[in-house]
């Protein structure tokens, strides 16, 4: 191999420790770009974002309209003093102020769409339309703290149909859930790993399974001094199309296991768990009511009549979700936790020994007068604010009415047209992807969502070339090293699937952050790649592999 190869496997081997998206950066680099470039930087095409670069349109039209509403009502109160003052909303005759705001805005982008939400919240889900609108007007101005805070009330009954909607669907559900708002679903990680280990639910030394691949802090968090916990992962592979065996989800059987975390639709491989498997998982949680799962379902929304492991074990799940990508949200930063209100959080709380009992007593007695009784969702609320500050918890009420519009638009969107026109979006962005690489396209798998997918070099290099190839690419190349190839030769930024917990060598492609033409460039990237290196095969063995063959 020659001598600058050399220095550049080497190279890659250094960086092997660095979690996927610190990797990022230095691919960046590599392709001549600055770290905090965006993708907008046509010269470099990263596909190494999951940031989509498709957003909603319609709700965020009407939170500006909204916010123009609410400012009127603002400057009723103070009129007479003309330095810039303005007080909250009054409610005697809100609602037919707002009716005159929206005939004497007719046709302006997001009037109607208020319009209907009103109407959606008064006819369909049977509430006060004069009621939320002054939630809704008093959040948009960010007039007042968060109260309730964990959330806005008629802000979870509305965020609360919306979970209902996407991710238990017509599954039967039996009881209520409650909801907390927090700030995406990095604050919901943040949040549940420590507010379990303050109430002594998970423990240094614990053991807790993962289910693999996985987003990398699902990975990189137990390993933490906070934590400290042991991990046990189940394994999906691609030549199962990415789903878990039973053998697999049978670890969960051992009593030593005291939780299971899973991203469903998977990162990166962007397939949802099976229904077979689903129910496989909720039999084992029958056998062991204790089993404690925790389901990041953010991509959920991308997939056709998606169900949540939420809706098939509700009393051990906790459930994640996310605003960010479906509605192109991300800096809104909008996520949301769900627990059932009977739930075995609450349960095995109520079981630690009495010692445990009497630090957590003390430990949330300065917000309540019955801090035993404080269920764990609560807990949350409070941990989330170190106790003492509970009483300024909650996530910013503008936030909040920004997340209720976009639960109205997916309510009222009956046909789908949305999700339709997304879901064809990365669809068609795979195919061109796809093409210029040279794999066969297979879009029957009703289980395959697309937001991300995963090029796993050893499962396709078998495929098209054989095992020998595969085995001399493995001992003459570092993972990373193809991904530096790319980025430094084609301007190509991929992230490496090692990171996420994938078992080959691999990269992750997100098909929502460029445009059609550019996954075309990027498959030709990946296609020459893939040739120089058969080619060298073909030189140091003496074979005689067809470059041109289909993957």
């Amino acid at each position: 191999m020659a001598k600058r190869d050399k220095s550049e496997s080497e190279h890659a081997a250094s960086l092997a420790a660095l979690s996927p998206f610190e990797l990022k950066d230095e691919l960046i680099k590599a392709a001549g770009g600055g770290a905090v470039e965006r993708a907008a930087n046509f010269s470099m095409l990263n596909a190494g974002r999951g940031n989509p670069n498709f957003l909603a349109t319609i709700p965020r039209h009407g939170f500006w309209q909204l916010g123009l509403f609410a400012m009127q009502e603002a400057e009723r109160s103070f009129a007479y003093m003309p330095e810039g003052l303005g007080g909250f909303p009054r409610r005697d005759g809100l609602i037919e102020r707002f009716e005159l705001f929206l005939r004497g805005n007719k046709g302006v982008p997001g009037v109607d769409f208020l319009a209907s939400a009103v109407s959606y919240v008064r006819d369909q889900l049977g509430l006060s339309a004069d009621d939320f609108l002054y939630e809704m007007c008093e959040g948009i101005l960010a007039s007042n703290y968060p109260v309730p805070d964990r959330m806005l009330k008629f802000s979870e009954l509305i965020v609360g149909q919306y979970l209902r909607r996407e991710m238990i669907g017509n599954h039967p559900f039996v009881g209520e859930f409650d909801v907390f708002a927090v700030e995406g679903g990095t604050a919901a990680m943040t949040y549940i790993f420590n507010t379990m280990r303050e109430n002594f639910l998970i423990k240094p030394g614990d053991t807790i399974a993962l289910g693999m691949p996985i987003f990398t802090p699902y990975i990189e968090i137990p390993r933490l001094n906070d934590y400290q916990l042991k991990v046990v992962e189940l394994n999906a592979g691609v030549e199962k199309n990415w789903q878990y065996s039973n053998k697999e989800l049978d670890k969960l059987r051992d009593p030593a296991v005291k939780a299971f975390f899973l991203v469903n639709p998977s990162n990166p491989p962007s397939v949802r768990i099976s229904d077979e498997s689903l129910d496989y998982i909720a039999s084992i949680v029958k056998e062991r009511p204790d089993l404690i799962l925790l389901t990041d379902d953010v991509y959920g929304t991308f997939a056709d009549d998606f169900v949540s492991l939420f809706a098939l074990a509700p009393k051990n799940t906790i459930l994640v979700y996310s605003y960010s990508k479906y509605f192109g949200a991300t800096g809104w930063r909008l996520g949301a936790i769900a627990t059932h209100r009977d739930n075995v959080l609450d349960r095995l709380i109520g079981e630690l020994p009495k010692d445990a009992k009497k630090q957590l007593h003390h430990h949330y007695e300065s917000i309540t007068t019955e801090p035993d009784k404080l269920k764990f969702i609560d807990r949350l609320v409070a941990d989330s604010r170190t106790v003492a500050l509970n009483h300024t918890a909650g996530l910013s009420t503008p936030q909040q009415v920004q997340m209720v519009l976009f639960s109205l638009f997916s309510l009222m969107d009956t046909p789908d047209a949305y999700k339709r026109a997304l879901k064809k979006l990365i669809r068609n962005r795979k195919r061109a992807l796809y093409e210029e690489i040279g794999i066969s396209f297979d879009d029957d798998d009703v289980n395959q969502v697309d937001y991300y997918t995963i090029l796993d070099m050893e499962f396709l290099g078998e495929r098209a070339y054989g095992r020998d190839f595969v085995e001399w690419l493995l001992k003459h190349t570092e993972p990373a090293e193809l991904l530096f190839r790319l980025a430094r030769e084609a301007r190509v930024v991929l992230l490496p699937g090692r990171g996420f917990g994938t078992p080959h060598p691999s990269g992750r492609v997100s098909l929502a952050n460029l445009n059609e033409s550019d996954y075309r460039k990027i498959g030709r990237a990946i296609r020459s790649l893939l040739s120089d290196y058969v080619e060298r095969y073909n030189a140091a063995t003496g074979k005689k592999l067809d470059k041109n063959r289909v993957l």
